[in-house]
């Protein structure tokens, strides 16, 4: 059995859900599909939450009244006969009825959570329906029956497997399973989700539980490219990515995966594709245990990180002083993407400054502080970098003209890291394109 993930963008438009069904239909190889939400929509609900915790009931409505209508026009596109075109409009307005019954109680977190999952509920009922109405056989089976999370938001593997194995077993007569990406319940049993980009989490999860024979991600991209193809035009493809080399670029940037979504597929080696849905006889991506060559592979750069740089000549060679310093960023649940030190100074890397107030007041008594915002971490990613002769060299060279702020390099085979102001990001990487591939 195989795992097939598509994204918003790959279900976005109803012409895109009959290409979906024609992807899904290849081979007869059983499969789950699964679904995040339309492409938009995600976002929309973002914003009906937040006009819900800021008191405007007024926008939040308006707001459910325009996407209400999208779904509207996409299900007259999606679907031709009328009793079956009723039935979608049926199930979705049961879903907005229950958006604007929220309109009527008080806002909190955990509705916020019901808020959200809207999308993915919504996009796998009218894909299951006009499965329906073109006679394929199959199955929803919905995430939030096998999909968890413990206390610690730590999906709970072994119970998820468990779950859906009864599920896929009941069942063994269906060889097509349709689910939803990105929700699941916590350890209330509540609705909850797996963050921004958790459809592809899902997908590794699932993939994982069942022992897949691969687990298909696919987008509007085809396959990780060795650069950002927005910034970077002259970028191509990587065919072959080790699991460590995939995780280095989802983690610093590389927006076609997300970063939770490897380690499940590794801990079980279950092959990754990243594939495009409007061009599938491309290669794309496959992501295996190991690499198939050394050397650089692709480049990736994380914007939103603060630099932190603790300085004191009194301290910092005083026995448990570094300790002190993570000890702080533990306490508010922080973490640290790149740390340098010198003889007089500690300097780290965060993307999360929800604590930034009180982490700087704990880290003031400890030496001289300074906060330095607007910056990015540009990555270097690929197998062997520590053996690769000249690398640095070659970087250096490329990116003479760029102020760099911190330098990683060593704590990873698979990466070495710069950080640059976020206003040189873009000649960052054109510079290293050019530099490291040879490439314009």
């Amino acid at each position: 059995m195989k795992i097939m993930k598509f994204g918003g963008t790959s279900v976005g438009k109803p012409e895109r859900m009959f290409q979906v069904k024609d992807l899904i239909t290849m081979d007869n190889e059983p499969k789950i599909v699964v679904l995040s939400a339309l492409s938009g929509t995600t976002n929309a609900l973002v914003a009906i939450g937040d006009a819900m915790a800021a008191g405007d009931k007024e926008k939040a409505g308006n707001l459910i009244d325009t996407l209400h209508q999208h779904y509207n026009t996409f299900i007259d596109l999606l679907l031709s006969d009328e009793a079956i075109k009723q039935r979608a409009v049926n199930t979705i307005n049961e879903h907005f009825e229950f958006l604007r019954i929220i309109l009527k109680i008080s806002f909190n977190d955990a509705l916020n959570k019901d808020i959200l999952a809207q999308g993915e509920l919504m996009s796998t009922k009218l894909f299951s329906i006009y499965l329906d109405s073109i006679g394929l056989e199959h199955l929803l089976i919905p995430a939030l029956d096998f999909m968890s999370i413990d206390a610690n938001d730590e999906p709970q593997v072994l119970a998820i497997r468990a779950k859906l194995n009864k599920i896929v077993e009941a069942n063994s007569s269906i060889k097509l399973f349709i689910t939803q990406g990105y929700i699941c319940r916590n350890a209330k049993g509540e609705v909850d989700n797996l963050k921004r980009g958790g459809s592809d989490y899902s997908a590794s999860l699932i993939a994982a539980a069942i022992q897949a024979s691969v687990c298909e991600i696919w987008t509007d991209i085809d396959g990780m490219h060795n650069n950002d193809p927005r910034i970077v035009k002259t970028t191509r493809p990587v065919e072959q990515l080790s699991f460590d080399e995939a995780a280095e670029l989802a983690y610093f940037g590389a927006k076609i995966l997300h970063p939770a979504s490897i380690w499940p597929a590794q801990h079980f080696n279950i092959p990754v594709k990243l594939l495009n849905t409007m061009q599938p006889e491309a290669k794309g991506t496959i992501i295996l245990k190991d690499a198939d060559s050394n050397g650089v592979k692709a480049v990736a750069a994380k914007d939103g990180i603060v630099m932190v740089k603790i300085k004191s000549s009194r301290m910092l060679l005083a026995y448990g002083f570094l300790r002190k310093i993570f000890e702080v960023f533990e306490k508010y649940r922080t973490s640290i993407d790149m740390i340098t030190t010198s003889e007089v100074a500690v300097s780290v890397t965060i993307d999360n400054t929800q604590n930034l107030d009180q982490i700087s007041k704990e880290l003031q008594p400890l030496g001289d502080l300074e906060i330095i915002a607007g910056q990015t971490i540009v990555s270097v990613v690929g197998n062997k970098l520590t053996e690769e002769k000249g690398l640095m060299s070659d970087m250096f060279s490329a990116l003479s003209h760029i102020p760099i702020n911190m330098v990683s390099f060593g704590g990873s085979t698979h990466n070495v890291s710069i950080l640059v102001p976020t206003a040189e990001r873009n000649e960052t990487l054109k510079a290293l394109n050019n530099g490291l591939f040879g490439l314009d």
